[in-house]
């Protein structure tokens, strides 16, 4: 029996165009429309989540889907598609997961050398026709600390060793790591992020992530230092780091991630000099929600042979 697919998405996104190389024989049916989700759900084997914006005609569309057998989320993250009823369900998830790693470790190198060159400075004095040299300190020898080593974790160790810096990284189970020259448990997070320089935030968003940065940990860190957050926004207290922003207890801070987005117009966040915000783009390449795609067509490849599918969600854990 030919296998059925449903999408929740616009139909004219051009991004969906891998979905041509699934086999003829497949059902393939692309819709945002509640009421054309509704109607074929109760014969979908397969729900993808397609929307990079709105979970919710996923969320609604999953009870009625009687027969699923097998459910995918194009993007890493995974906590706004996960309802209690999905939790709960034995279907399995599979998500977008290291997919995304690359750009988002790029941008925090390109945020470190952003503060460590001074590059604001540098755009002024060009404005204003001002000849100032200064001196700065090079990335070598300095400490970054990350929170969450998973694919983005990993992705950024990978591109940091080169500039020759001490990684120091905050893991559930914090075993030795040959990427890492010391891991912490998060229990132990303030004593990590006392050596650092900088801080890169990629940690999933999960009951036990939530706020895990708050006034204890920014009173914890260098005056000099930086963080980065390409996780999830709300892994930070954007109250304690607004507080740590505007009283300098931290040098800067580089956000490509909010709790509430997009950013309000009138947020204190857009007057501050040490900060660079990014409105959630650090991850849009030109062509990565294509490869998104391609992923699931070939875990679809997987599905239909009866083998082990990739990046299988926790969906207790979260991620």
């Amino acid at each position: 029996m030919p296998i059925t697919l449903l999408v929740a998405a616009d139909p004219a996104e051009s991004y969906l165009k891998p979905l041509e190389r699934l086999p003829s024989d497949a059902r393939v049916v692309i819709s945002n429309d509640r009421a054309r989700l509704a109607e074929v759900a109760p014969e979908a084997d397969i729900l993808l989540n397609a929307d990079f914006r709105d979970p919710t005609p996923f969320l609604d569309t999953f009870p009625l889907a009687t027969r699923l057998r097998w459910m995918h989320v194009l993007p890493a993250g995974v906590e706004r598609s996960l309802s209690p009823a999905i939790v709960a369900s034995p279907v399995p998830m599979t998500n977008g997961r290291d997919l995304f790693s690359r750009p988002l470790a790029e941008w925090v190198i390109g945020s470190m050398i952003y503060f460590t060159y001074d590059f604001p400075r540098l755009v002024r004095n060009q404005k204003l026709h001002r000849w100032e040299p200064f001196d700065r300190e090079p990335l070598y020898g300095q400490t970054i600390g990350i929170i969450g080593l998973g694919g983005i974790g990993r992705a950024l160790c990978e591109r940091i060793k080169p500039f020759g810096m001490r990684i120091l990284g905050v893991r559930r189970v914090p075993q030795p790591d040959p990427m890492v020259d010391q891991t912490y448990a998060p229990a132990h997070i303030n004593e990590m992020l006392a050596q650092c320089d900088f801080v890169a935030v990629a940690a999933p968003l999960t009951k036990e992530t939530e706020g895990m940065v708050g006034h204890a940990q920014f009173a914890a860190m260098k005056p000099s230092a930086v963080i980065i957050n390409v996780g999830r926004g709300p892994v930070i207290d954007e109250a304690a780091m607004l507080d740590a922003l505007q009283s300098h207890k931290i040098r800067g801070a580089a956000l490509d991630v909010f709790d509430k987005e997009p950013l309000a117009p009138d947020h204190p966040f857009w007057d501050l000099d040490n900060l660079l915000i990014s409105p959630h783009t650090a991850d849009r390449t030109k062509d990565l929600r294509e490869v998104a795609v391609h992923f699931f067509v070939d875990n679809f490849e997987r599905f239909s042979k009866g083998q082990p599918l990739q990046n299988v969600v926790n969906k207790h854990a979260g991620y």
